[in-house]
């Protein structure tokens, strides 16, 4: 794997087989180029954050749950970094300043993060350096990163780094230490209380995440130089989840398609040309207009190489979505409460919206991106919460070109596995 034309913060882990719910996963971090200038100086140290609720249930016995058609529940805790109540220690120089890296790696929940007696500088999220705001706390969806700089300029104690639920029936939280070198034990004074089910804070907190204009992300040329809000829209996409029952059992649905397996790996069938695993433009670019029946598909949406795409996804939901899609950053240009119209466009961010590759959506709201569709391939386009990906809260963007330059796209590597009716194919020569 080659890091090219990307920093930031990132996080890796498995995504087949409800397996996540195991653990497994981890930081990554992209450094820049030690000739490529940084908007801040090197911190003292670079600490990861994983934070995440956490079931007790095996992986397989929470698999079997959700296909018995049964909801997974409220989860049994949260966890800093894999461990329970102050269970892991962050060591801290008076006087020096950190860089934090935090990743929600949970499955269900939002959650806040904020660290007693201190203030969160945000630097970074998903590979765009952001417009340096203070935070006293930070909401962090499922599956996104922030990267945020605290200074230990507090006297010298043991401070608590909290993590609760947002948007949850109940609240739960926990705790991990911050602790000073010249610590004298427990720092006074009560836990710092966060929000817990305010939907306007959250979203004026994540309308002021701004891209840093002037700072050079993975070049030397600075973030600003593309000005994604001048390209011109060659086409709108419209993505609305749904809950459905489908054969008396819980499911999810795109724009009314649930999405299930195939045997074979549809980029590997895609690249034999192996017919009957799965058809091009078997889901929709906008929701049904009536609204109608879900129905099970190995949803595969089309789209052209060098398309410049508004994506807008709709939620008329009661609950938080969060949305990734692979391969690509993309530019948050919207979002709000509401049902989204042409008018929308209105209030749109064309000059600094952040650059990145997670984005939430609000109850009963929307949120709009802009996407150069520059990476050839066959991408997931998913929900992070995972019971609703597991359950079909998902479908597959193939981006496709007629050219077969490697300029374009890479050649198969030779170690591929070739499994399901690609068995027994070769990988060389091409």
């Amino acid at each position: 794997m080659q890091a090219k034309d990307q920093i930031g913060t990132y996080y890796y882990f498995p995504s087949l087989a409800f397996h996540k719910a195991a653990g497994g996963f981890g930081g990554i971090r992209v450094l820049s180029r030690p000739q490529i200038p940084v908007p801040f100086p090197p911190p003292a140290a670079d600490y990861t954050v994983l934070i995440g609720d956490w079931y007790k249930a095996n992986h397989t016995d929470l698999r079997y749950v959700l296909d018995s058609g049964v909801a997974l529940g409220f989860p049994d805790g949260l966890l800093i970094n894999g461990r329970g109540l102050n269970g892991y220690t962050f060591n801290v120089q008076p006087g020096r300043t950190y860089r934090f890296r935090i990743t929600n790696v949970g499955l269900a929940t939002s959650l806040n993060i904020r660290f007693q007696g201190h203030t969160m500088k945000l630097v970074e999220v998903e590979g765009s350096h952001t417009m340096q705001t203070t935070y006293s706390s930070l909401d962090v969806h499922l599956g996104q990163s922030y990267s945020v700089l605290l200074t230990a300029d507090q006297p010298g104690y043991d401070y608590a780094v909290v993590v609760s639920t947002r948007f949850t029936s109940r609240i739960i939280s926990t705790t991990a230490v911050l602790r000073y070198a010249n610590s004298a034990g427990r720092a006074p004074g009560p836990l710092p209380g966060g929000p817990t089910i305010q939907i306007d804070w959250s979203l004026n907190q994540a309308r002021s995440v701004r891209w840093n204009l002037t700072a050079s992300g993975p070049r030397p040329n600075p973030q600003g130089s593309y000005h994604y809000g001048l390209v011109p829209v060659t086409r709108t996409i419209r993505l609305a989840n749904s809950a459905a029952t489908i054969g008396g059992k819980r499911r999810y649905a795109v724009n009314g398609a649930s999405y299930v397996g195939p045997d074979t790996p549809l980029k590997v069938a895609d690249y034999y040309k192996i017919g009957g695993v799965f058809s091009v433009g078997t889901i929709a670019d906008s929701p049904p207009a009536y609204g109608g029946a879900a129905y099970l598909r190995t949803s595969v949406m089309g789209a052209s190489y060098r398309d410049y795409v508004e994506v807008v996804f709709e939620n008329g939901e009661d609950e938080v979505q969060s949305w990734h899609i692979d391969g690509y950053a993309f530019w948050v240009v919207g979002m709000d409460g509401g049902k989204w119209s042409s008018a929308s466009r209105q209030g749109y961010n064309l000059r600094d919206g952040v650059s990145r590759y997670t984005v939430q959506v609000y109850p009963r709201s929307w949120t709009a991106i802009y996407m150069p569709l520059d990476n050839v391939g066959m991408w997931n386009v998913r929900s992070e919460n995972w019971a609703r990906q597991y359950l079909g809260q998902q479908f597959y963007l193939r981006v496709w070109t007629p050219s077969t330059s490697l300029r374009d796209e890479y050649p198969i590597p030779k170690n591929a596995l070739l499994c399901g009716r690609a068995a027994g194919r070769r990988t060389r020569p091409l």
